[in-house]
């Protein structure tokens, strides 16, 4: 039997589920161990400078294009987003780009149109930036980094350490869309429908939305792994459970089709333009109002609450059941995002 250590990297290491933690827990941080980058954050807060944050993501996306973005806007959107989630604004953004030998100028040019177009789009600049070239074959067209830093208003950062029982959660809009935009470029499954990747950034809905409501808690992008994924990331920084009404939940019709024909479930497919917001009860009208009037949050709905008890992540079915959320072991496909 090999030991932990001698054991090979899989594609579902990569999926944003029970494997990716376990990478990143067990084998990453405990080498860079560090105060700041063990909380896990989608982004942190720089040390000494409290009022600034970092992110980066890297974007291996396949196909390159797809119905509703490519992975130009893609990487954008995700550094942009996972910036946002901290409550902070960003401010800036660097690219690297690896370019596989003999990859078609015309479509890095449309790529970098894109980036350009998501970044105006969000208000941020792109300023700086690294580009290297690989060997025919030795990359899948091109691979893209981005990193961003952001500004913090009064130093105020949302967090799972925030959530307390009697929130409620918040989606800005249908899930699943992106994973499934991905799936049906791939696969003709689906004759005469074309669904569309949710890719969009949202920093500036999530400042309309603080402005509007002071008071919330957190925030999160459901990428890899999708809503439940992330759920369960936060339960367990959190400390608490959380349960939801499946039919709260919203999906679009295409998407559930999608679902049937292949047996997907849309909690755990990823999403590139929704949010996942945690507030007070008392707050959540005033919340859904501020969301509803940004183009990327007019579909925001409550689908749950955070409860007391158990640290776990539960369903209440529209038949009147409960059924337990688990996390995934790995995405429901890989190279997604």
């Amino acid at each position: 039997m090999a030991r932990r250590d001698e054991e090979i990297i899989l594609l579902t290491h990569g999926g944003g589920g029970a494997l990716t933690r376990r990478l990143i827990e067990e084998t990453i941080a405990p080498i860079f161990n560090n105060e700041v980058l063990n909380r896990f954050e989608d982004s942190s807060v720089i040390p000494g400078v409290e009022n600034l944050v970092f992110t980066t993501d890297s974007h291996v996306v396949s196909p390159l294009f797809f119905p509703g973005g490519d992975i130009g806007r893609l990487s954008v959107t995700g550094t942009v987003n996972d910036i946002a989630t901290s409550g902070a604004k960003p401010l800036a953004v660097s690219v690297g780009l690896i370019i596989e030998e003999g990859f078609s100028q015309k479509n890095l040019k449309d790529i970098l149109k894109s980036m350009k177009s998501t970044a105006d789009e969000a208000g941020v600049s792109i300023i700086t930036g690294d580009t290297k070239v690989v060997e025919k074959g030795r990359c899948d067209g091109v691979y893209i980094n981005t990193s961003a830093v952001g500004l913090l208003k009064n130093g105020r950062l949302l967090s799972p350490k925030r959530v307390e029982p009697g929130d409620v959660i918040i989606v800005s809009g249908p899930i699943g869309n992106h994973e499934a935009a991905i799936i049906a470029a791939r696969n003709e499954l689906l004759p005469g429908t074309v669904i569309e990747s949710d890719c969009a950034p949202l920093n500036k809905m999530m400042k309309e939305l603080i402005d509007a409501v002071p008071d919330v808690k957190c925030a999160r992008d459901p990428t890899r792994g999708g809503v439940a994924a992330t759920l369960i990331e936060i339960i367990e920084s959190s400390g608490y459970g959380i349960e939801l009404e499946e039919e709260l939940i919203p999906v679009d019709d295409e998407v559930k089709n999608l679902c049937d024909i292949l047996g997907m479930d849309p909690l755990y497919m990823a999403n590139e333009g929704k949010m996942l917001i945690f507030v007070p009860e008392e707050k959540a009208e005033r919340a859904l109002e501020s969301l509803k009037k940004n183009e990327y949050g007019h579909k925001s709905c409550v689908i749950g609450r955070v409860i007391e008890g158990k640290k776990r992540l539960t369903l209440k079915t529209i038949y009147g059941a409960t059924r337990i959320i688990t996390m995934p072991a790995g995405s429901q496909l890989p190279r997604i995002c």
